[in-house]
């Protein structure tokens, strides 16, 4: 019995069959024809949306789109990939009808359109709204740093730039010395010494100088660090290593785990982003009001009063930091602030009293203290090692309003981890979206609007299916 043979590769068909019928009709990329189709690529900012009257002809804006959403899709990224599927994938051909760009052509498109990703993002999200994909009552904050294309060898500090610099002039002045003076070596060789440090001096001067170079850069910008490679990104902790990157900030519905808003910058850390990336989410999902959870790292006073101002409504920890933490004595959450008599209480039942004032990043502090209690106190060793004093910004309330809210409903802490990790875990695993292709804050942004975008896609189509999404696009 024989095997199943195909077709004699030159056989020539009376019926050629049509490229359709090689896509089923449940293949997502059926979905991204017709949501690209249906944009106005104008209004969302992508260049060449109308062909010129002379010239030669360029490709569609909409095609070279279709091809990125496919490609990030199906974890092809690189333009030069996506050139090569052009010509053998029979999905990438169905949906840009045999055409064929090189891969120039596909990168300068990512590069000039950096700004308009972002709105096609915000469509799809309204889409998922209308679709009730978006549970419009919690969302999870969070960032994560994502490497860029510089590495760490070729990121400064000041600190690092002035340890360089001391170390090449301390080394410089010790070659000097030996060339100065010479040695009984020398003298059995004649020149071979001399000429080996000559060139060792010439190179420790040209790296010096380098170094000089960049410590002028972080003086004349006022920044402190800076990236030889990638001069936008920045050193960032992750865990426990620390690498050069880009902070990526992402707000995510509780329902779905889909991302509403999302933005990147280089702020090393996440302190102040917290209103800044919660708000524009509150907008896109068309609700008054909101609660947001986020983890310690967002703790600002400032902030939160913010989200609070724009009816976002924070459940966050607490951290415990300060000196009297690292001693071990009793924490400040331990001391009840009472807003009658506007005193605190301490663990043994002695009211501390407001005895001075002062100000903190343009808030009014207030001290209380009760130094008589405390000499007397029976627990003094436990709480300080003088006069305990508690501290207090003239806000603070929102502080005590969100640790009544968290301890009235603490279980939603543990869900702000499950439902803000599953995109960075599929983002960083599934999709293998670890680090940045392209240089440049700008740059970076639009990469990850296409993974944004391409995250709640796959998210959609796993819950929906195409056809229901297909159904929802208008004509």
């Amino acid at each position: 019995m024989a095997h199943i043979s195909g077709s004699d590769r030159s056989q020539l068909l009376l019926l050629p069959e049509a490229i359709d019928d090689y896509v089923d009709v449940e293949n997502p990329v059926r979905f991204i024809d017709a949501f690209v189709d249906g944009l106005d690529l104008k209004s969302s900012g992508f260049a060449r949306v109308e062909a010129k009257v002379i010239g030669r002809p360029g490709y569609d804006p909409g095609d070279l789109l279709k091809l990125y959403i496919y490609g990030y899709l199906n974890h092809v990224r690189s333009s030069r990939r996506l050139e090569a599927e052009c010509h053998r994938n029979m999905e990438v051909i169905w949906l840009l009808r045999t055409l064929k760009p090189d891969f120039k052509t596909i990168a300068d498109f990512r590069s000039d359109n950096r700004a308009a990703f972002k709105s096609v993002f915000r469509e799809f999200t309204v889409l998922c709204r209308r679709l009730d994909l978006f549970g419009r009552e919690l969302l999870a904050i969070d960032g994560t740093r994502i490497k860029a294309v510089n590495n760490k060898d070729r990121n400064f500090t000041k600190a690092s730039l002035d340890k360089f610099i001391a170390a090449a002039d301390k080394k410089l002045d010790d070659y000097l010395a030996r060339l100065d003076t010479g040695d009984e070596i020398e003298h059995a060789m004649p020149g071979a010494r001399t000429r080996n440090l000559a060139e060792k001096i010439e190179a420790l001067k040209r790296k010096r100088a380098e170094y000089a170079a960049y410590l002028k850069i972080l003086e004349r910008s006022g920044d402190d660090q800076v990236s030889m490679t990638d001069p936008d990104s920045r050193a960032m902790a992750g865990h426990t290593k620390v690498g050069v990157g880009y902070n990526v900030q992402i707000a995510v519905d509780a329902k779905n785990k889909m991302i509403v808003e999302q933005a990147v910058s280089n702020d090393v850390l996440d302190m102040g982003l917290l209103q800044r990336t919660a708000e524009p989410a509150r907008a896109i999902l068309d609700v008054e009001k909101i609660n947001i959870v986020a983890d310690k790292g967002y703790y600002k006073i400032e902030d939160i009063e913010a989200c609070e101002q724009t009816a976002l409504i924070p459940y966050m920890p607490r951290p415990q930091r300060g000196a009297a933490v690292k001693n071990g004595f009793f924490r400040k959450d331990e001391f009840r602030y009472d807003s009658v008599s506007d005193a605190y209480v301490c663990p043994v039942g002695q009211s501390l009293k407001r005895i001075r004032e002062s100000r903190l990043r343009e808030l009014k502090k207030i001290e209380y203290g009760n130094p008589k209690a405390c000499r007397a106190c029976p627990l003094r060793s436990r709480c300080t090692k003088d006069i305990r004093h508690i501290s207090r910004l003239d806000n603070e309330g929102v502080l005590d309003r969100m640790a009544e809210r968290v301890s009235e409903n603490p279980e939603i802490l543990n869900r702000r981890r499950e439902i803000v990790e599953h995109p960075f875990g599929t983002i960083k695993q599934w999709m293998n979206q670890g680090a940045f292709l392209m240089r440049g804050l700008e740059n970076v942004r639009a990469e990850f609007s296409l993974t944004a975008l391409v995250y709640n896609l796959r998210r959609a189509l796993n819950i929906l299916g195409t056809k229901a999404l297909l159904a929802a696009v208008p004509a």
